[in-house]
């Protein structure tokens, strides 16, 4: 899987190829340059390199000087004291200079086949003001392509968070392995097509403490059935919820669960109904009874806040069965500290999807907290809770209870509507049931849900209005497409 890096993994690996021939800077420059001449569609007009007071800068200023060594007249905009430069960006602004090279200090009116954002790099942890502010506004005004080099200007390389006002690319060229603000909150919507240079330092990403997540997490796990088989071979995944007025929350989550694979599907409500006549498949019994019948369970799509509820959650918790909780289950283990204190003594593999709101009140926060970070709030609550997480939203971050993470990079805003959360419940407890581990189930059920709603849209379906219900058929359809010889 593609590797992620975070800032202080970073600079150490850039520390211990410091004295690396060619420099870092050179090899960055080098793949800037390929990257611009890939995507200059008009020869006749000059690309634009926008370049800051640091490293980026420098960065640019390789690829401005290699550029000119290849016929091209780029136009370089020089954002910083040249007497402050950092030493290896001061060198490449003086090869730029011997070459005959020349610095603006604002963009020069005219018409360009590119513009390249060179402000600020990974390193930037306050928002772009005054001039540089200006620079990326006017770069965006250009109506040509805009490439940022490593990370687009004014974006939180460890959050994804936009720093004020932040250059919205076309495309991205990351330097050495993934940032994880390229992939998660506004890194999305501010990056575009995010593509790598690894700058021949791939042998030193196998230990990157995060992965891009991708089938090969969970390949192994991706079986045909076997011809000589029954229903008791899939196990039976109970879903507990449905509180009266949100019986349609744990039904969502149970036809999820009847259609990923498991061999039965109870749902135990708390509003009691006779059949679910969309899926009478689905068998709807007493809520205490599904404690006794499930070979895996899910708690919360639905459940409300009532003591009833409150007794169900905490006889989910002291089975011996893989267990998810979802939406009300994560809330009520929020307001009652001594289900937490229970849930990490568990034997049983426990996972936990909560969204940032619900993120929040586990981790005795508010919602801008959690997504000021959200990488460090997946690991803190994986961590007090002893379970895999994923913290839902865009990139969703899936943590595991041993401190390792993945970033999925699927999904769009289709997933943004009523009951989207549910359906993911209903796949992971699915797979569970079907004896996945929990990791794999929780990895699995995550990026399928993302390939659902992308397999949608690209069927003509959303992504305005796209329902949760519509996701059931389509992650039935992709996970048989993932599986072998199905």
């Amino acid at each position: 899987m593609k590797p992620i890096l975070r800032l202080p993994e970073l600079r150490a690996l850039e520390a211990r190829h410091a004295a690396d021939d060619p420099p870092l800077m050179e090899r960055a420059g080098a793949a800037a340059a390929e990257a611009i001449l890939d995507r200059i569609e008009d020869r006749r007009e000059p690309p634009l390199v926008v370049c800051g007071p640091g490293n980026n800068g420098g960065d640019g200023l390789v690829a401005a000087r290699l550029l000119k060594e290849r016929g091209h007249g780029p136009v370089v905009v020089l954002a910083g004291d040249p007497a402050r430069l950092p030493p290896d960006a001061a060198g490449a602004l003086e090869m730029w200079k011997c070459m005959g090279g020349h610095c603006h200090d604002a963009i020069p009116s005219g018409t360009y086949s590119i513009a390249v954002d060179a402000l600020f790099g990974i390193g930037l942890t306050r928002p772009l003001e005054g001039r540089h502010a200006g620079l990326a506004e006017r770069m965006e005004g250009l109506g040509c392509p805009v490439l940022a080099l490593d990370i687009p200007s004014g974006l939180d390389s460890e959050t994804g968070r936009a720093l004020g006002r932040a250059v919205r690319a076309d495309r991205t060229l990351s330097f050495i392995a993934l940032k994880p603000g390229l992939l998660t909150l506004d890194g999305p919507d501010h990056c575009g097509t995010v593509t790598v240079a690894d700058l021949g330092l791939a042998a030193d990403l196998a230990a990157a403490g995060g992965r891009v997540l991708e089938r090969g997490a969970f390949r192994d796990h991706l079986r045909p059935r076997p011809r000589n088989s029954h229903k008791g071979t899939f196990g039976s995944a109970g879903i507990l919820g449905g509180a009266p007025g949100m019986a349609g929350a744990a039904l969502l989550a149970g036809r999820a669960a009847l259609k990923l694979g498991a061999g039965r599907v109870y749902v135990g409500m708390l509003e009691r109904l006779p059949v679910d006549p969309v899926q009478p498949e689905l068998m709807l019994r007493e809520a205490r009874d599904v404690l006794s019948l499930a070979t895996a369970l899910a708690v919360g799509p639905g459940l409300g806040d009532s003591d009833a509820a409150l007794e169900l959650l905490r006889g989910a918790i002291a089975t011996d069965l893989p267990l998810v909780l979802d939406a009300d289950a994560l809330n009520l283990l929020a307001a009652h500290p001594s289900l937490g204190r229970t849930l990490v003594r568990r034997r049983a593999a426990t996972l936990l999807t909560p969204h940032p709101a619900e993120a929040a009140r586990l981790l005795g926060t508010d919602t801008a907290s959690v997504q000021a970070d959200r990488l460090a709030a997946a690991l803190e609550i994986a961590r007090r809770f002893r379970a895999g997480t994923v913290l839902k939203g865009t990139g969703s971050i899936v943590a595991t209870a041993g401190g390792t993470w993945s970033i999925n990079g699927g999904g769009n805003p289709g997933l943004a509507s009523a009951g989207s959360g549910d359906v993911l419940t209903g796949i992971v407890v699915a797979l569970l049931a079907q004896g996945w581990p929990a990791d794999a189930a929780l990895a699995a059920a995550v990026h399928l849900h993302g390939e659902a709603a992308e397999w949608l849209v690209a069927a003509g379906t959303g992504p305005v209005g796209m329902t949760a219900g519509e996701l059931v058929d389509s992650a039935r359809h992709v996970f048989n497409t993932w599986v072998p010889g199905a």
